[in-house]
């Protein structure tokens, strides 16, 4: 279970990586990207298919980003996830937030077995500052019903 201490330590970083980050607006990568970008963090955007995501340079690896990051948030699907967060772990991030629908139990016990800060099952944009309404509001439902890291 994913801890408050893990995503405070997570989101207090200001580099970041966003792997699964689309050309298409209206995929949730896409707004990841430009929402943290918005909001004044160094954001790189990572996808091996694409030169550009936003009229910014989209890196196609993590290796070729030029500055060190911080953290990085994984928007992909598990399968791809997972290959995505060994290449984290051998590129020195040890900060990873699986997005919701990016985790897996084999993706999270990697992270354990290999001393890597995780943040899963959580939606990024709930804890990110300045927090838009509507992330306010799923993180209040989410407090109500019991389900915020402790």
């Amino acid at each position: 279970m994913t801890s408050k201490k893990s995503v405070d330590e997570f989101i207090a970083s200001r580099n970041f990586a966003i792997a699964g980050v689309s050309r298409n607006r209206r995929k949730f990568g896409n707004t990841i990207y430009r929402e943290l970008k918005q909001k004044g963090y160094k954001v790189f955007p990572v996808n091996p298919n694409c030169d550009e995501v936003e009229g910014d340079k989209c890196y196609r690896k993590l290796e070729s980003i030029p500055d060190k990051i911080d953290a990085l948030v994984i928007n992909l699907p598990p399968a791809i996830a997972l290959d995505t967060l060994r290449q984290a772990n051998d590129y020195g991030v040890n900060k990873i937030w699986l997005q919701q629908g990016s985790q897996s139990d084999e993706a999270v016990k990697y992270c354990e077995d290999n001393d890597i800060d995780c943040v899963s099952n959580e939606c990024v944009l709930m804890f990110m500052k300045p927090t838009a309404f509507i992330h306010k509001f799923h993180r209040w439902i989410w407090g109500v019903a019991g389900k915020l890291p402790k």
